[in-house]
């Protein structure tokens, strides 16, 4: 009896389980669970792309935008054949304007082969083979199509094959795109319905309000033909993308596509008609750091600049200037210029800003001075003298002027670039005594010295800048005794213009290194989304007292006695770094580098005291080092027009 009591009580206890979960699932979760079901008895479907968010710049003037267009599409219906396709292609081709340029002899064989028996070319032998499957149904479509002569081809229409073409160019479940943005008298012949498979719907497509103007910095977006690129395949699929999305290709588009995308609407589909789940989004919108009159008012002097460069001596073989301006405060971009110049045209060459690297020479003395001052083996007011040093087995190795610069102490030796007290400073640093015309040799690791020192200023590592792709420039891996001078002066490692931003920026900010970025905010309709903050990556190892030091050579570099004099206005209350270096270039693209040149580059910041603004300009391969000795003084020209449009802008 106790058993049966027992039993009775666990049956009771499983049934109010029951009870409990039943009316949890049929009355508090039924909205949920009938959800669940209907996806098991009924598809989902989505609509086209919807319109991706617009781009705007830190004033708000919009960048980037939608137009609306209305496109032809194309997709087989049941029941038709290839033949049938061929005939409504001839029409077509007849009734709407296309370019038929692009036309070729294997869009032509396809229609021949729907057209005529291709068989017929197949010889017995070969036939004989692909009964005993000694050759494949792929080589036998090959040799047939080997096998068309130009004869053949001829009789092909070559409009009714490029639309044939068209009609089937894509996967096969898709809408084949034919004709974008077509005009009225088109969109009445497509719409009357009398072309089978043929329809008219409306789409989009990206505009680019100020032309080429930071276009490579935008990026691009991809067309509906095209939907997502074998190269981002991999990429957006593990983001849960579909292959016929239109996504950003490069740049702000491919970086921030997640914010930009909208999301198409979704229907149930019940067989005999449609239900709208969720209606279509448009994408949200992005402000940028960037500040598009600043932008525009420094591509019209950097172009001026490019062009009278050109016509100075020494610049056969210049072609390229960069330029960023930022925010060192807080490392926004206020201007990425990029410019290309070939046969007397100008272009856009922002997308390579990230990707670029050069040789800059002394601009970095800043950071090798750091190494002294962190390893103590120099301090505040160090003197060394400034004379041609000599290794054994090595030519002499000099400051630019080689009959030396006399005794010079930090601030002096930033003042005249001095190459030699960096050169001294980094024996010390590889615990060597300097002796004239002796072996050179370490006794610890002092190029992981350096480039410690270096990373932590934001050279020779990535910046974090907001764009797909980022260099961190070329790293050397010959790390001999004599390259460690090299190292010290800017001239072995190689790094980008925008590790060079972040590094002048860095000593702006006494030693802290501020994440660059582009994205200041995402809207969704009008509500703040998103607001982006100041990241800060690292503390430089170094104290206050060195920072400020550092920061009063490079005032003096810019002051009247200075090797920096003319490139910011002195009542700005500038600092900065001049740099030259020696470069190597394949002048003919023949895979051999043929030609030593010389790249100048420079980076600033203004007011001292409390920096606004910063600048690098960098010009690869402005002069060579035979010929006259007339290299340009392009960069000086450009930071000093772009700083006094700045100031005048921003008072």
């Amino acid at each position: 009896m106790k058993r049966f009591n027992v039993l009775v009580f666990f049956l009771l206890i499983a049934i109010l389980i029951i009870l409990v979960k039943s009316f949890y699932i049929t009355i508090i979760n039924n909205h949920k669970y009938k959800n669940i079901m209907d996806n098991v008895i009924y598809s989902t479907i989505e609509g086209s792309n919807p319109k991706r968010g617009r781009i705007y710049d830190r004033n708000h003037k919009l960048l980037v935008d939608n137009n609306s267009i209305i496109n032809i599409y194309y997709k087989r219906e049941n029941g038709v054949s290839n033949k049938e396709e061929i005939e409504i292609a001839k029409d077509i081709s007849n009734l709407i304007d296309l370019n038929y340029e692009f036309v070729t002899d294997s869009m032509l064989k396809d229609v021949w082969l729907v057209l005529n028996d291709g068989y017929k070319k197949v010889k017995d032998g070969e036939k004989k083979l692909l009964k005993v499957r000694r050759i494949s149904n792929e080589k036998i479509n090959s040799i047939i199509r080997e096998r068309i002569t130009k004869e053949e081809l001829s009789k092909i229409d070559k409009k009714t094959a490029y639309v044939y073409y068209l009609m089937h160019n894509d996967y096969y479940y898709k809408d084949k795109l034919i004709k974008k943005n077509i005009n009225e008298e088109e969109y009445n012949i497509i719409n009357s319905g009398k072309y089978k498979g043929f329809k008219c719907k409306e789409s989009w497509e990206r505009k680019y309000i100020y032309g080429n103007t930071l276009r490579g910095i935008l990026g691009s977006v991809s067309n509906e033909n095209i939907g997502i690129t074998n190269d981002l395949k991999d990429y957006y699929l593990k983001k849960g993308y579909k292959l016929t999305d239109r996504v950003g290709l490069s740049g702000i588009e491919l970086q921030y596509d997640e914010y930009l995308r909208g999301k198409p609407a979704r229907y149930k589909n019940y067989g005999n008609g449609l239900e709208l789940i969720s209606k279509e989004k448009n994408g949200n919108d992005l402000i940028l750091s960037i500040d598009i009159n600043l932008q525009l008012e420094f591509e019209s002097i950097v172009e001026k600049e490019i062009v009278r460069a050109k016509k100075e001596p020494n610049t056969e073989y210049f072609n390229k200037v960069f330029v960023i301006v930022s925010n060192p405060s807080n490392g926004e971009i206020l201007s990425m210029i990029g410019k290309y110049i070939a046969n007397n045209k100008i272009y856009d060459y922002s997308s390579y800003i990230p990707i670029s690297s050069v040789t800059v020479g002394s601009v970095i003395k800043g950071a090798s001075i750091s190494v002294g001052y962190k390893t103590k083996v120099i301090d505040i007011g160090t003197i060394f003298k400034d004379e041609c040093i000599k290794i054994s087995n090595t030519s002499l190795k000099c400051s630019w002027n080689r009959n030396g610069l006399g005794y010079l102490d930090d601030i002096n030796a930033l003042r005249l670039s001095s190459n030699v007290y960096q050169f001294k400073t980094a024996m010390k640093v590889a615990d060597y005594n300097y002796c004239y015309n002796c072996p050179f040799s370490f006794n610890n690791d002092p190029f992981t010295i350096y480039r410690n020192m270096f990373n932590s200023y934001g050279l020779g590592v990535k910046t974090g800048i907001d764009l797909p792709y980022e260099s961190i420039g070329i790293i050397g891996k010959n790390d001999t005794p004599g390259l460690l001078l090299d190292f010290s002066i800017g001239q072995y490692d190689t790094y980008t213009p925008l590790q060079l931003t972040q590094y002048i920026n860095t000593i702006a900010n006494n030693g802290t290194r501020i994440k660059l970025n582009l994205l200041k905010s995402v809207y969704k309709d009008d509500d703040l989304l998103l607001n982006n903050k100041t990241y800060i990556l690292n503390k430089v190892e170094l104290d206050d007292k060195y920072f400020k030091r550092i920061k009063e050579g490079f005032k003096a570099v810019l002051g009247y006695n200075g090797t920096g004099y003319g490139y910011i206005d002195l009542k700005y209350n500038p600092a900065g770094k001049t740099g030259t270096s020696q470069s190597f270039l394949d002048s003919d693209n023949d895979g051999v580098i043929d030609k030593q040149t010389i790249t100048s580059t420079f980076a600033g910041f203004a007011p001292l005291d409390d920096p606004q603004m910063s600048i690098v300009v960098i010009t690869p391969d402005i002069s060579h080092i035979y010929g006259s000795s007339y290299m340009s003084t392009i960069n000086r020209r450009i930071s000093n027009q772009i700083t006094k449009k700045y100031f005048e802008i921003y008072k």
